[in-house]
């Protein structure tokens, strides 16, 4: 490998949003009626056309096209399929159709969802009926292949795969959804003929499930499958991610697809196994830039493995690639003129991996020694160690991570101390983040208005949300977060070791982005970050106040984290951190903390070999975080658009008073697996979905609840939303918790209480 024999490089998909929202803005213009679909059409090819050409102009040798989407690309390939779920009618021919899977519909509630792998993308569930007849629709597929075409381009188009797309999928009581696949594999056939047909040669096929653990009938599906796709006069790349093959490397190798993508930088002990076990035509696609954090890339540590395969395999056989889609990490650093230089220096967003793809691939000599002095530099930095932070980590006891009385006891002190009635209703803890919201937090960030100005509207705001719950009849309230701007960044701003992007944007699903702050170094709490807020919100009612707390672990997942010392130390130094926090709000007379951990089951490893290490250490954050209270003080917990079935004793491990978490979408078949475990401690199971603007009735709430009370016991059970209401506006946040209350009044009725 020379510089004067570069090796062809590819990127799995790029972000989809554009590097300064225009999607988002675009899109939710359109919900609001302000724009018609013509114009969120054009507004969606202009960014595919600037993103084509970005990646041209870096030199990508190949480009994806069909990784673009307007909500989910899940959703766009049940729309490609014939596949979208039957509730819903047929297929959808505009995007109002479209968008009414996604967002609610009058008469259907929105599809699930739940989260890609261990990503923090969120897709849409499909659904899985025997009445599905699947038929190839690829307008969309064809008409980006035809849009790159006519800027010179030839693109790669992305398709998930079927067993990958078959295995995410959820099937209705009764449906062996194996019997589908037959018909899947023949609408794959009519698609990928139709892009034979167009002139298209090349395909990735998108199947992540390749690094999960597969049983034999998930092995004979994929070979099933891949025998009759690869009769057509196509070039297939199998493309996994997220995590190395294991057992799966021969089967990988035995579906004899053109060309197999691994994932170097989350396995990259495994490239010399998959270099082996290639057949001899196959092409090699190496992942070896990250498509999943911000870090640059060590060249020294990866040039060695390009090297490897290129001896090895011929230069021709090797393809240089981004680990996975870069859809999880942000557009480009060329706006972020507020970051620390230095800190700066060191990382690479999407835009800038490109160019990290073509000096690998060229052997860029100047490139090689720029990127080794950024290493070196990293490694020296001592803002990046803190010896106190350090030295409390390693004093850490047995004690430090458990409370005094178990469960039982200390619910008869908290149920003592509270007075509440039975099904106690609360909000999970946002309310709406209106316009003037979010145009006087801007104007402060500015400097248009000063902190006194700034903070006297934040109190009246609190003082509103807290007389609008005490109308509404809630029985502990929150103080609404209008403070905040996200459950992540407001946290790490107030701690030492994170640094913070201005447009460092990714796309958690839809519309909805969010901005990971950077984890750079030691992390430490110089100072209290909730309880002024919290304290001021106790002092306007005489109804319990919940503090409210992000988690060490969903702070951790959300976070860009440092690569350069094991995640668990990081997450259980904001632990320690969080610790402190919830002690000084126990001071300051709260009688409720809740500690949000939507993330824990996001950060479980994709192989169950791997779950027991991971658990412990993530359990054990969230008991640091939590065990230095009074027994009389009660934790809760939130978790959302996750599976817990299969981590339900780890969940028990937490040893919250109180976890609530979503479950109107899926009608409470969650509560199942709780009753299954004989789970003791209180269970708020959301009776609302909150992702949408539909507004359900009392009724409908009350029959959810119903269905709750059908599983566990009246006692256990806390009635609240999905989640925290910040996306939604003040209006449809009133109607739904008066209809909220009015559900659990009527539900306590029938026990005369």
């Amino acid at each position: 490998m020379t510089s004067n024999t570069p090796l062809r490089t590819s990127s799995l998909g790029f972000p989809r949003m554009g590097g300064k929202r225009e999607l988002k803005f675009a899109l939710e213009s359109f919900w609001k009626g302000k724009t018609t679909e013509a114009e969120l059409l054009a507004m969606g090819k202009k960014l595919r056309q600037d993103h084509w050409l970005l990646q041209k102009e870096a030199g990508i040798s190949v480009i994806p096209s069909n990784d673009f989407s307007f909500y989910d690309q899940v959703l766009d390939t049940l729309v490609m399929i014939g596949g979208t779920p039957e509730r819903f009618g047929a297929p959808p021919n505009s995007l109002v159709q479209y968008f009414a899977m996604a967002r609610n519909s009058e008469e259907q509630t929105a599809m699930e969802m739940t989260k890609w792998f261990d990503t923090n993308y969120h897709y849409l569930v499909p659904e899985w009926t025997s009445g599905l007849t699947f038929r190839a629709n690829t307008s969309k597929l064809l008409s980006e292949v035809r849009e790159a075409r006519a800027l010179g381009i030839e693109t790669r188009p992305v398709l998930i795969g079927p067993v990958t797309l078959l295995l995410l999928g959820k099937a209705a009581p009764g449906v062996d959804i194996t019997l589908l696949l037959p018909k899947l594999t023949e609408v794959y056939r009519q698609i990928i003929a139709e892009l034979h047909a167009e002139g298209v040669t090349d395909i990735q096929m998108d199947e992540p499930m390749l690094v999960t653990d597969l049983g034999p009938s998930e092995n004979q599906a994929f070979r099933s499958v891949y025998n009759q796709l690869n009769e057509l006069p196509v070039k297939l790349m199998l493309t996994s991610f997220f995590g190395g093959l294991g057992d799966n490397l021969s089967l990988a190798v035995d579906l004899c697809t053109a060309g197999l993508h691994i994932d170097a930088v989350r396995a990259p002990e495994e490239v010399s196994a998959v270099i082996d076990s290639l057949g001899t035509d196959q092409t090699l696609s190496l992942g070896v830039v990250s498509g999943r954090n911000i870090w640059l890339t060590n060249f020294a540590s990866t040039q060695p493995l390009i090297r490897l395969a290129v001896e090895a395999l011929g230069p021709g056989r090797v393809i240089v690639s981004t680990s996975c889609s870069l859809l999880h990490t942000p557009h480009d650093l060329q706006t972020e003129k507020k970051l620390d230089p230095r800190i700066k220096s060191w990382l690479r967003f999407s835009g800038e991996k490109l160019f990290e793809l073509v000096a690998l691939a060229s052997s860029d000599e100047e490139a090689t020694k720029a990127n080794a002095a950024a290493v070196a530099d990293r490694e020296v930095a001592e803002s990046s160690r803190n010896t106190a932070v350090r030295k409390r980590l390693a004093a850490l006891a047995a004690g430090d991570f458990t409370r005094v009385r178990p469960y039982g006891q200390r619910a008869e002190l908290q149920n003592a101390r509270l007075k509440l009635p039975l099904l106690p209703t609360t909000t999970i803890g946002s309310f709406p983040q209106t316009t003037d919201i979010r145009q006087q937090r801007a104007a402060f960030k500015h400097g248009h208005i000063g902190r006194q100005q700034y903070e006297d509207f934040l109190r009246k705001a609190t003082e509103h949300c807290i007389r609008e719950q005490e109308r509404i009849g809630l029985d502990v309230l929150v103080h609404g977060e209008f403070e905040r701007n996200d459950m992540v960044e407001y946290f790490a701003e107030y701690l030492d070791g994170f640094a913070f992007t201005e447009n460092g944007w990714v796309q958690s699903y839809g519309s909805r982005c969010v901005k990971p702050p950077v984890i750079y170094g030691d992390v430490s709490r110089p100072k209290p970050i909730t309880v002024e807020w919290s304290s001021y919100a106790q002092s306007l009612t005489k109804r319990p106040m919940k503090g409210m707390l992000t988690g060490p672990i969903t702070i951790l997942q959300w976070s860009f984290v440092r690569d350069d010392i094991p995640r668990k130390d990081t997450a259980w130094q904001i632990a320690i951190a969080l610790r402190d926090e919830v002690g000084d709000l126990e001071v300051a007379g709260l009688p409720i903390i809740q500690v949000d951990e939507p993330a824990l089951r996001e950060g479980l490893p994709l192989r169950r070999s791997e779950w027991a290490l991971y658990l412990e250490w993530a359990v054990e954050a969230f008991k640091l975080t939590t065990s230095g209270v009074t027994d009389a003080m009660q934790i809760h917990t939130h978790m959302c658009y996750c599976e817990f079935e299969d981590i339900l004793p780890s969940i028990a491990a937490l040893d919250a008073d109180v976890i609530s978490m979503e479950s109107a979408r899926s009608r409470m078949e969650l509560l199942q697996a709780f009753r299954a475990h004989s789970y003791p401690n209180g269970i708020g199971p959301g009776v609302f979905d909150i992702h949408t603007p539909r507004v359900p009735s009392s009724e409908q709430m009350r029959e959810l609840l119903g269905l709750a009370l059908e599983v566990l016991r009246p006692e256990q059970i806390w009635v609240n939303p999905d989640c925290g209401l910040k996306t939604r506006d003040w209006t449809e946040t009133t109607a739904a918790l008066e209809h909220m209350c009015s559900a659990a009044a009527e539900a306590r009725s029938a026990f005369n209480v």
